[in-house]
């Protein structure tokens, strides 16, 4: 870890980390027209809950990820607390992605998996 960066946590299911290694783990998908925020979460723990209970749901299999981004980039967007208080995330535009994805350091790396 490292202060000039701000560590990212994402839940993910199969087919969108299918797209992310076709990036070399280095780049999160375009948005689709019905997703307009992409948005990491801020905590593991945040993340284990939704790849456990939501991705595995939905499609079978579950991943965490783990990704840093440059802390003068994140400064631009705020945390959003969804829930209770680890239910935090970060809402980025998907207009902005593209330049988030320019601000990542480093490799997107998958930290857990669930599912069968």
């Amino acid at each position: 870890m490292n202060e000039d960066t701000v560590t990212l946590f994402r839940p993910t299911g199969p087919e969108e980390l299918q797209l992310v290694r076709d990036s070399g783990f280095r780049a999160w998908p375009p948005r689709l027209p019905d997703q307009p925020i992409f948005y990491p979460v801020t905590n593991e723990a945040y993340a284990t809950q939704i790849a456990r209970d939501w991705n595995v749901k939905a499609s079978g299999k579950g991943y965490v990820t783990r990704f840093q981004v440059r802390r003068a980039f994140m400064q631009n967007y705020k945390v959003e607390t969804v829930g209770g208080a680890m239910h935090t995330e970060w809402w980025i535009p998907a207009e902005d992605l593209e330049a988030l994805n320019a601000n990542i350091v480093g490799l997107i790396e998958v930290i857990q998996e669930f599912g069968s």
